[in-house]
């Protein structure tokens, strides 16, 4: 049982179609889908038109839910840029996906947490807005009830894999379309992978249990980055061109 897990792209056509390449390239037929689609100032539309006819399992991220329950008067800007790309059908495909599923009765996908769509499951931000790695206690309370395997999460745009002391593998897989950004909540913080890829996982059932592997794509991000700052959004334009957020 081998698949590629992708989250967190956010509108980032460009990137999608890369990392899409490069898993077919890896010979693997098989995407799980962690949510955050298509929240930014990039491509929404676009982006929809070639996710959704793929049929990818997927799961809907707090971000897709802002798009589905929010005034758009009242949405952050990086939701309402997309929300005047998405059309009605764009809109049902999200209504449509569930906060979190199985695939194939072993793989718990969730896009943050089993039971909160915007609280990272394995970070937690300090109060000086330090992102460190959550004690392994405070990550398997969360995985509480979920008696599978292998469990997928996005959110928080880090690779990340956390083997727990009963055997559960708990794997973020990055980001596609965004490898840096900042947020005020619960602290002001940024999180920044510190180079412009996209990224993904490859997740592999073996003899001795499961396996990830962490890939990086190159995509022309810096097309994206003009997009972005054609758009007035100079922090997704640095974001996109470095990595970084500055």
């Amino acid at each position: 049982m081998r698949f590629a897990a992708i989250a967190d792209i956010h509108g980032n056509r460009l990137a999608l179609k890369a990392v899409l390449a490069d898993i077919r390239a890896q010979e693997v037929n098989e995407i799980v889908n962690l949510g955050d689609f298509f929240s930014g100032p990039l491509e929404a539309g676009k982006t929809a038109d070639l996710l959704m006819p793929l049929s990818l399992t997927s799961v809907r991220g707090n971000h897709d839910r802002y798009l589905i329950e929010q005034d758009p008067a009242a949405m952050h800007a990086s939701d309402a840029a997309a929300y005047g790309q998405l059309s009605s059908s764009h809109l049902g495909w999200i209504r449509n996906l569930p906060f979190d599923t199985i695939y194939r009765e072993e793989v718990y996908l969730c896009h943050a947490t089993p039971k909160d769509d915007n609280l990272y499951w394995l970070e937690s931000v300090s109060p000086e807005g330090v992102v460190f790695l959550k004690p392994i206690e405070a990550i398997a309370a969360l995985a509480e009830g979920i008696d599978l395997p292998l469990i997928l999460c996005g959110h928080s745009h880090i690779p990340r894999a956390v083997r727990l002391s009963d055997g559960r593998l708990i794997v973020n897989p990055g980001s596609v379309g965004c490898p840096a950004y900042d947020d005020e909540l619960p602290y002001y913080h940024k999180v920044e992978a510190g180079h412009p890829l996209a990224s993904y996982a490859i997740l592999e059932k073996a003899a001795g249990g499961w396996t990830w592997q962490f890939r990086t794509v190159a995509y022309d991000h810096m097309a994206m980055s003009a997009l972005a700052a054609e758009r007035g959004r100079a922090d997704w334009a640095g974001a996109l061109a470095t990595g970084w957020v500055r």
